[in-house]
């Protein structure tokens, strides 16, 4: 199976020196990747920025901006039979990207215009075709609600309801649905056994089409 996985943050730059950025450290994306390997597919890991090793076997293509993760799965597209979106893509980026250093000055306060980023999944999800789709929710309230939301609004064949303690962290706890109503609940796993995991659900999902 040809396997596009997404890892880590986007950095959103306000000038050539500061950024917007999350808390992501990249560890669950790049444990997909290298479970998809070992499980014999081919991977690309689209990466956002992280001091992570790429796992042996790995192609991995480096991107900093949500422009350049979405230009990097558009190049790839054609080629991809499956996605594990795992990556914390911004959802703002600043209006308009200052050159230089922005000076300090006399201000006492800045304030910043700030305008939505693409939303990758849900462009990718209508030119979707026979290609399996598994996106990540984290929210602070309502985590499963939003994440039965995004499941079924962006064509998900499943989604991980994942909490916030996860980020940064080397363990992770989440829940996986499924557009039938099936949820597996995983607790405080080893981020490894959870990319094994996911790439299991994602042959299931694939295994099951072809019985169809």
């Amino acid at each position: 199976m040809n396997l596009l996985v997404t890892a880590g943050p986007t950095r959103e730059f306000l000038d050539d020196v500061r950024y917007l950025s999350n808390l992501s450290s990249g560890r669950m994306g790049y444990a997909v990747a290298a479970a998809g390997v070992a499980a014999g597919h081919r991977v690309v890991l689209v990466s956002g920025p992280t001091d992570l090793p790429c796992p042996p076997g790995v192609e991995r293509l480096e991107v900093e901006s949500a422009e350049e993760m979405h230009a990097a799965l558009k190049a790839r597209w054609a080629w991809a039979e499956a996605l594990i979106m795992a990556a914390a893509v911004a959802d703002y980026r600043p209006a308009v990207r200052l050159p230089g250093k922005l000076k300090k000055g006399p201000r006492e306060s800045l304030a910043l215009e700030l305008v939505r980023t693409r939303d990758i999944l849900a462009e990718l999800s209508q030119d979707k075709g026979n290609r399996i789709l598994l996106g990540f929710a984290l929210e602070t309230d309502g985590l499963m609600a939003e994440a039965s939301r995004k499941l079924g609004q962006k064509n998900l064949d499943a989604v991980l309801a994942n909490s916030l303690e996860n980020l940064g962290a080397e363990n992770a706890s989440g829940s996986l649905l499924m557009p039938d109503g099936k949820v597996e609940r995983w607790t405080n796993l080893p981020k490894a056994e959870f990319g094994k995991r996911l790439v299991t659900a994602v042959e299931g999902i694939r295994k099951g089409r072809a019985k169809a």
